[in-house]
């Protein structure tokens, strides 16, 4: 379940708001891991559909090891999605 957009959800909104207005996916770098937390259900629908095997969740956020981040990256830009 995805917040109604428009929604505040923190401090981070207003930030990301700022750098892109209608992002699909809010990513963040946390060293060895990166998270990828869908913002639209098109962002959610892509990845229920291309990520597979035992894929790791913190709340709302895919969390993906380092080595996997720039695909995954790729994979949601050549699909169109807006990345923050």
């Amino acid at each position: 379940m995805h917040p109604p957009k428009g929604e505040w959800l923190g401090p981070m909104t207003d930030a990301v708001t700022r750098l892109s207005p209608d992002p699909d996916v809010l990513v963040h770098d946390a060293g060895t891991l990166f998270s990828f937390c869908p913002l639209s259900p098109r962002a959610k629908t892509w990845i229920d559909e291309h990520v597979q095997g035992q894929c790791q969740w913190f709340g709302h956020a895919l969390i993906v090891e380092h080595r996997y981040a720039r695909a995954l990256t790729k994979g949601m830009q050549d699909a169109g999605l807006v990345l923050a």
